[in-house]
């Protein structure tokens, strides 16, 4: 079937799903496959289900005219998204980054949100398939598109970018993640570029950290606006004023000055932040929403939250991790003043490929030389190197991490958490 009448079909039937789990009334299914699912087998429940539409690219064992057959699922899906992302004809501010960029997101979102109707990117589908859901859950009444855009490879990003055709665009920061994907650090470089390589070549507007150099550099000779810190000259620039764990800064604009006092744990949520004040006055948001907007802003998902439990005080940053994410962690968590002794849970980095046991390596050294009462490690890869520091408890999986603290509680800590998503350790929260 031809995307045009597909599109058309769209139209009718305005919702798309690919999980057969959850099928609204009147929507299209899009078997999608990978190693381990074949949605394919899926498509006549998805229709029984209440779906107007299931779009396969295998032969399907009903003749149903409701059965759609394509070449290939996840191009149809594609293709449709693009399709709807011209029709729609409104901003796209496409947000790509190692650090940040689901935080900038968020915040760019619920700022814009106090003057526009913003459809943005739900949780962190920031991929092949999520980008397509994301500009698909987009209608006429959006007026801004707000798009995550991750990569775990070599040209992710231009290939995110040719679906979503960004008219702006924001590179958060770039260090070391998914080197298993990229292969050198270069290659990642490269990849998170060709958002800029885009919007270069389609004539958009970049919002850069100016106190990123690398960045600052790749961007030389763009429609750029810059932000950053301490620099009034700077389109938007504020000054961190405390972080102890919440993060405050001032800004100002014109002859006002703002004190936001926000949600976000640590400093280095500063450039999240400062960003999304950037990109909300570019497009006309009033200061006192800005400001008003980054106090209300509430992080979710073990991303840079702050809970206090009956037994401890604990900042959850367990959502993500890389070299650069644990390592300005640690710095931040080394710096809260606090009466509490300190201890640190954290989980090993995944995805970082043959630099892996390097990487890891770097953190125990860093550990040795911070002044917490107790550090547990998760994962084998940490086993390798701090079996020599008798200080160091462990653990070969977040179950086995549980499985000690309930024989032997900790109370009265204040405790970092951070790891790789696939870590788990939020699980371990319960028992703090």
């Amino acid at each position: 079937m031809e995307t045009a009448t597909l599109y058309d079909l769209f139209l009718k039937h305005p919702v798309v799903t690919t999980d057969s789990r959850m099928c609204p009334k009147g929507a299209i299914f899009f078997a999608l496959k990978g190693e381990r699912f074949n949605g394919n087998l899926f498509a006549e429940k998805a229709i029984e289900a209440g779906c107007a539409y299931a779009v396969v690219d295998e032969e399907p064992e009903s003749r149903s005219d409701r059965i759609i057959r394509v070449k290939d699922v996840l191009e149809s899906l594609q293709e449709l998204a693009n399709c709807h992302r011209k029709k729609l004809k409104i901003p796209i501010i496409g947000i790509t980054g190692t650090n940040g960029k689901t935080t900038t997101k968020e915040l760019i979102a619920v700022a814009l949100s106090k003057e526009f109707k913003v459809a943005y990117t739900q949780g962190n589908l920031n991929n092949q398939i999520g980008v397509p859901l994301t500009l698909l859950s987009m209608n006429k009444s959006h007026e801004i598109g707000v798009v995550e855009m991750g990569a775990s490879h070599a040209g992710d990003i231009r290939e995110l970018c040719g679906i979503a055709e960004p008219n702006y665009g924001i590179i958060t920061n770039v260090g070391k993640a998914h080197m298993e994907g990229f292969g050198t650090f270069e290659n990642l470089v490269n990849t998170k570029a060709e958002l800029y390589d885009f919007i270069r070549e389609h004539g958009g507007k970049v919002f850069v950290n100016k106190d990123n150099q690398l960045l600052f550099e790749r961007s030389e000779g763009m429609d750029r606006i810059l932000y950053g810190k301490n620099d009034p000259s700077l389109f938007a620039s504020g000054t961190i004023a405390n972080a102890t764990p919440f993060l405050e800064f001032d800004w100002s604009f014109f002859d006002s000055s703002y004190h936001v006092k926000t949600r976000l744990v640590g400093e280095f949520n500063f450039d999240n932040a400062i960003a999304a004040v950037a990109v909300c006055k570019f497009f006309g948001i009033n200061a006192e929403r800005i400001s008003t907007a980054l106090e209300e802003y509430e992080p979710t998902n073990y991303r840079s939250q702050f809970k206090r439990t009956d037994n401890n005080d604990l900042i959850i940053d367990a959502y993500n991790a890389n070299p650069t994410s644990m390592k300005a962690s640690l710095e931040f968590f080394s710096s809260v003043p606090t009466t509490l002794p300190k201890m640190v849970i954290l989980g090993e980095m995944k995805e970082l490929g043959e630099s892996s046991d390097e990487e890891h390596e770097k953190i125990i050294h860093f550990l040795k030389e911070q002044p917490y009462d107790k550090v547990y490690l998760v994962g084998a890869v940490f086993n390798k190197w701090s079996a020599t520091d008798d200080t160091f408890r462990l653990f070969d999986n977040v179950d086995e991490l549980i499985e000690s603290l309930q024989k032997e509680p900790v109370t009265n800590y204040y405790i970092l958490l951070k790891g790789s998503h696939s870590v788990h350790l939020e699980k371990a929260v319960d028992s703090l």
